[in-house]
């Protein structure tokens, strides 16, 4: 995960491999597409994330260092929190179900732009720390945009009409819990690296949930099928 570049490579190869054989599993199931991205772009992720402790350590020039640590952040704090919503919108088979996710999908999207306002304005930081990287970034009442960011992304999960999915949002937001009491500084590091692994279960639901035939999606909407 997080604990040194190395880790970061060796997760983010195997998060990717684990993306792959999502994606190619979803065949016609067309909702779970944006769903099996996530280990992918978490994967990928990692590999950024690799960069800039490469960067720190002296191994790769400034340059590269300051693309890849904007990079890193631009995902976290800006793809992530409208991303996950968006993608368990379009998986959710009812209008009822899709409908309780927006409000997710709105507060996400509130989050990444003050975020991303906080990151023009500058300063943006980071440092090496015990096992992770600690990045920095200046947000007036940062405790409040972090637990809108928590709810915008293990919120619609919770929500699913899927068990598989309601299960991994439990998973994150202990782990959210568990992570922020650990360390505040090297919060951004610590979960987006858990999350990343646990998007193995991301993996398995696209394999393995049955596809929604129409008289399912019918009955979960309150219409019962005649044919």
């Amino acid at each position: 995960m997080c604990f040194s570049p190395q880790a970061d490579v060796a997760g983010g190869l195997v998060i990717c491999a684990i993306g792959i054989y999502a994606v190619r599993h979803v065949r016609q199931r067309r909702e779970f597409l944006a769903v099996a991205w996530i280990p992918l772009l978490l994967g990928a992720h990692q590999f950024i994330e690799a960069l800039v402790w490469l960067w720190l350590q002296g191994h790769v020039p400034r340059g590269i260092g300051q693309v890849a640590l904007w990079a890193y952040l631009l995902i976290a704090f800006v793809v992530l929190p409208v991303f996950i919503p968006l993608a368990v919108i379009a998986l959710e088979p009812t209008r009822r179900r899709k409908g309780m996710m927006v409000p997710f999908a709105l507060i996400g999207t509130v989050v990444a732009a003050i975020l991303f306002a906080a990151m023009v304005r500058g300063p943006v930081g980071v440092k090496l720390a015990p096992y992770h990287l600690s990045y920095s970034i200046r947000i007036p009442d940062g405790f409040l945009i972090i637990a809108l960011y928590v709810v915008a992304v293990c919120g619609p999960l919770l929500m699913s009409g899927y068990r598989n999915v309601v299960i991994f949002g439990a998973v994150n937001l202990v782990a959210v819990i568990v992570i922020a009491r650990l360390t505040i500084s090297g919060f951004a590091s610590v979960w987006c690296g858990w999350a990343a692994v646990s998007s193995a279960a991301i993996a398995l639901h696209c394999r393995y949930a049955e596809p929604e035939t129409q008289t399912r999606r019918n009955r979960a909407g309150g219409v019962i099928s005649a044919g």
